[in-house]
């Protein structure tokens, strides 16, 4: 098992950065593909990032390639999401996600497909 707790989130202007950190527990992290996901207000869950468990496969939903970046530090059992360029249209409540994946290399988009889910932070970007 896995637990997952999200930080980072916050307020800032269009234009501007923030950089979420996912600290997960557990001592086989390198064993789980980890994913991001966001939410807002009266919306679906909708994919953002996702990362294969050794970081080497790596794959973002359109409306943010190009502006996110997502990585891994397996011996801080941590992934990350640096959002630059936001946008008021990012605002969402955002959840790290884990799925059990061992030497695949794969990633995963569905958000069905994720076994362990954050709390989530709130991303607000004002216009």
């Amino acid at each position: 098992q896995v637990q997952l707790v999200e930080s980072g989130g916050g307020l800032v202007q269009a234009g501007g950065s923030l950089r979420l950190s996912c600290a997960a527990s557990g001592r086989i992290f390198s064993n789980y593909a980890m994913g991001w996901f966001r939410q807002a207000p009266g919306k679906e869950r909708e994919f953002v990032a996702a990362i294969s468990q050794s970081g080497s496969n790596i794959d973002y939903a359109d409306s943010v390639k190009g502006r996110f970046t997502i990585s891994r530090d397996n011996a801080k059992n941590t992934v990350y999401l640096q959002m630059n360029s936001l946008r008021p249209e990012d605002t969402a409540v955002y959840y790290c996600a884990a799925v059990w994946s061992p030497a695949s290399g794969r990633y995963f988009y569905r958000a069905e497909e994720y076994g362990y889910w954050g709390q989530g932070t709130q991303v607000t970007a004002s216009s």
